[in-house]
Protein backbone atom coordinates (compact mmCIF):
# COMPACT_ATOMS: atom_id res chain seq x y z
CA UNK A 1 0.00 0.00 0.00
CA UNK A 2 1.04 3.10 -0.90
CA UNK A 3 1.68 6.10 1.54
CA UNK A 4 -0.95 8.16 -0.09
CA UNK A 5 -3.48 5.48 0.18
CA UNK A 6 -2.10 4.83 3.91
CA UNK A 7 -3.29 8.54 4.32
CA UNK A 8 -6.60 8.28 2.60
CA UNK A 9 -7.67 5.04 4.65
CA UNK A 10 -6.74 7.12 8.29
CA UNK A 11 -9.77 8.17 9.18
CA UNK A 12 -9.76 12.00 10.33
CA UNK A 13 -10.85 14.54 13.10
CA UNK A 14 -13.38 13.34 15.45
CA UNK A 15 -14.38 9.74 13.43
CA UNK A 16 -10.78 8.85 14.93
CA UNK A 17 -11.30 9.89 18.13
CA UNK A 18 -14.53 8.15 18.53
CA UNK A 19 -12.34 4.61 17.12
CA UNK A 20 -9.89 5.56 19.40
CA UNK A 21 -12.17 5.27 22.56
CA UNK A 22 -11.32 2.30 24.92
CA UNK A 23 -13.82 -0.30 26.30
CA UNK A 24 -12.75 1.28 29.67
CA UNK A 25 -13.51 4.58 28.44
CA UNK A 26 -17.13 3.80 26.76
CA UNK A 27 -17.82 1.60 29.86
CA UNK A 28 -17.37 4.82 32.29
CA UNK A 29 -19.38 6.62 29.82
CA UNK A 30 -22.11 4.05 30.39
CA UNK A 31 -22.04 3.82 33.93
CA UNK A 32 -21.64 7.44 34.07
CA UNK A 33 -25.19 7.89 32.41
CA UNK A 34 -27.17 5.75 34.75
CA UNK A 35 -27.77 9.03 36.89
CA UNK A 36 -29.64 11.16 33.73
CA UNK A 37 -32.41 9.50 33.36
CA UNK A 38 -33.79 12.39 31.08
CA UNK A 39 -31.51 11.25 28.41
CA UNK A 40 -32.88 7.64 28.67
CA UNK A 41 -35.14 6.00 26.25
CA UNK A 42 -37.53 4.06 28.46
CA UNK A 43 -39.77 3.93 26.24
CA UNK A 44 -37.48 1.62 23.35
CA UNK A 45 -36.62 -0.52 26.25
CA UNK A 46 -39.57 -1.18 27.24
CA UNK A 47 -40.51 -2.73 23.91
CA UNK A 48 -37.02 -4.43 23.90
CA UNK A 49 -38.51 -6.04 27.05
CA UNK A 50 -41.74 -7.22 26.04
CA UNK A 51 -40.77 -8.26 22.65
CA UNK A 52 -37.76 -10.72 24.97
CA UNK A 53 -40.34 -12.85 26.05
CA UNK A 54 -42.83 -12.74 23.30
CA UNK A 55 -40.73 -12.52 19.91
CA UNK A 56 -37.37 -12.52 20.84
CA UNK A 57 -35.81 -12.98 17.10
CA UNK A 58 -37.66 -9.30 16.62
CA UNK A 59 -35.41 -7.70 19.20
CA UNK A 60 -32.18 -8.82 17.31
CA UNK A 61 -33.33 -7.42 13.81
CA UNK A 62 -34.28 -4.23 15.47
CA UNK A 63 -31.62 -3.78 17.27
CA UNK A 64 -28.68 -5.20 13.93
CA UNK A 65 -31.21 -2.71 12.41
CA UNK A 66 -30.54 0.25 14.97
CA UNK A 67 -26.94 -1.08 16.06
CA UNK A 68 -25.96 -0.33 11.71
CA UNK A 69 -27.45 2.45 11.84
CA UNK A 70 -25.40 3.76 14.67
CA UNK A 71 -21.97 2.49 12.88
CA UNK A 72 -20.97 6.30 13.03
CA UNK A 73 -20.37 5.84 16.92
CA UNK A 74 -18.13 2.55 16.03
CA UNK A 75 -20.06 0.85 18.70
CA UNK A 76 -22.59 -2.35 18.78
CA UNK A 77 -23.16 -1.56 22.61
CA UNK A 78 -26.43 0.15 23.97
CA UNK A 79 -24.97 3.13 25.28
CA UNK A 80 -28.15 3.94 26.15
CA UNK A 81 -28.48 2.00 30.74
CA UNK A 82 -32.23 2.42 30.22
CA UNK A 83 -32.50 -1.32 30.23
CA UNK A 84 -30.47 -1.36 32.97
CA UNK A 85 -32.44 0.75 35.29
CA UNK A 86 -35.85 -1.19 34.26
CA UNK A 87 -34.27 -3.95 34.81
CA UNK A 88 -33.78 -3.06 38.42
CA UNK A 89 -36.82 -1.50 38.90
CA UNK A 90 -38.40 -5.15 37.90
CA UNK A 91 -35.71 -7.08 40.02
CA UNK A 92 -36.77 -4.33 42.76
CA UNK A 93 -40.17 -5.16 42.17
CA UNK A 94 -39.77 -8.55 42.36
CA UNK A 95 -38.11 -8.66 45.49
CA UNK A 96 -40.87 -6.79 47.08
CA UNK A 97 -43.11 -9.41 45.74
CA UNK A 98 -40.97 -12.40 47.13
CA UNK A 99 -40.71 -10.64 50.63
CA UNK A 100 -44.08 -10.36 50.60
CA UNK A 101 -44.91 -13.94 49.74
CA UNK A 102 -42.10 -15.25 51.72
CA UNK A 103 -43.33 -12.77 54.49
CA UNK A 104 -39.23 -11.73 55.39
CA UNK A 105 -38.73 -8.76 58.12
CA UNK A 106 -37.20 -5.32 56.47
CA UNK A 107 -33.67 -7.11 56.89
CA UNK A 108 -34.60 -10.02 55.24
CA UNK A 109 -35.79 -8.18 52.41
CA UNK A 110 -32.98 -5.70 51.95
CA UNK A 111 -30.52 -8.48 52.01
CA UNK A 112 -32.53 -10.42 49.64
CA UNK A 113 -32.62 -7.27 47.31
CA UNK A 114 -29.08 -6.81 47.57
CA UNK A 115 -28.21 -9.91 46.88
CA UNK A 116 -30.58 -10.25 43.76
CA UNK A 117 -29.45 -7.06 42.05
CA UNK A 118 -26.06 -6.63 43.03
CA UNK A 119 -24.65 -10.59 42.73
CA UNK A 120 -27.22 -12.44 40.89
CA UNK A 121 -27.26 -9.68 38.31
CA UNK A 122 -24.32 -7.41 38.03
CA UNK A 123 -21.85 -9.11 39.18
CA UNK A 124 -22.39 -12.52 37.64
CA UNK A 125 -22.86 -9.95 34.59
CA UNK A 126 -19.95 -8.46 34.85
CA UNK A 127 -17.91 -11.49 35.29
CA UNK A 128 -19.70 -13.46 33.03
CA UNK A 129 -19.46 -10.61 30.25
CA UNK A 130 -15.80 -10.13 30.88
CA UNK A 131 -15.25 -13.61 30.46
CA UNK A 132 -16.98 -14.39 27.06
CA UNK A 133 -15.37 -10.77 25.90
CA UNK A 134 -12.05 -12.13 26.43
CA UNK A 135 -12.70 -15.65 24.80
CA UNK A 136 -14.55 -14.05 22.30
CA UNK A 137 -11.60 -11.73 21.11
CA UNK A 138 -8.61 -13.83 22.15
CA UNK A 139 -9.67 -17.15 20.42
CA UNK A 140 -13.03 -16.40 18.27
CA UNK A 141 -12.34 -13.35 16.07
CA UNK A 142 -10.91 -13.78 12.38
CA UNK A 143 -7.80 -12.41 11.79
CA UNK A 144 -7.68 -9.45 9.05
CA UNK A 145 -5.07 -8.80 6.77
CA UNK A 146 -6.19 -5.64 6.14
CA UNK A 147 -8.70 -3.13 6.80
CA UNK A 148 -10.07 -2.18 10.10
CA UNK A 149 -9.05 -4.93 12.74
CA UNK A 150 -13.26 -6.32 14.58
CA UNK A 151 -13.19 -6.95 17.94
CA UNK A 152 -16.20 -7.74 20.35
CA UNK A 153 -16.58 -4.32 22.53
CA UNK A 154 -17.03 -5.14 26.41
CA UNK A 155 -20.30 -3.30 26.40
CA UNK A 156 -21.59 -5.37 23.70
CA UNK A 157 -21.08 -8.36 25.93
CA UNK A 158 -23.09 -7.40 29.31
CA UNK A 159 -25.87 -6.31 26.60
CA UNK A 160 -25.82 -9.89 25.76
CA UNK A 161 -26.14 -10.90 29.39
CA UNK A 162 -29.05 -8.34 30.22
CA UNK A 163 -31.26 -9.23 27.06
CA UNK A 164 -30.93 -12.95 28.51
CA UNK A 165 -31.23 -12.23 32.00
CA UNK A 166 -34.70 -10.44 32.02
CA UNK A 167 -36.57 -14.06 30.76
CA UNK A 168 -34.90 -15.63 32.83
CA UNK A 169 -36.29 -12.91 35.38
CA UNK A 170 -39.85 -13.25 34.46
CA UNK A 171 -39.53 -17.01 34.78
CA UNK A 172 -37.99 -17.60 38.06
CA UNK A 173 -38.86 -14.36 39.90
CA UNK A 174 -42.52 -13.91 38.56
CA UNK A 175 -44.36 -17.50 37.10
CA UNK A 176 -42.52 -19.19 40.04
CA UNK A 177 -43.57 -16.74 43.21
CA UNK A 178 -46.83 -17.17 41.36
CA UNK A 179 -46.74 -20.78 41.71
CA UNK A 180 -45.41 -21.02 44.98
CA UNK A 181 -46.88 -21.14 48.18
CA UNK A 182 -46.82 -18.65 50.73
CA UNK A 183 -44.82 -19.38 53.54
CA UNK A 184 -46.80 -19.93 56.79
CA UNK A 185 -45.08 -19.47 60.53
Amino acid sequence: ISIENQEEARPSGKEYITRCLSSSRKRYQYFQRLIRFREMDFEFALWQMLYLCVAPRKVTKVSYSFRKFSETKHQWARDDPAFLVLLAMALCISSIGFAIVLKLQIFGFIKFLLWVVFVDCVGVGLAIASLLWFITNKYLRERQSHGNEQSVEWLYSFDVHLNAFFPLLIVLHVVQMICMPSKDN
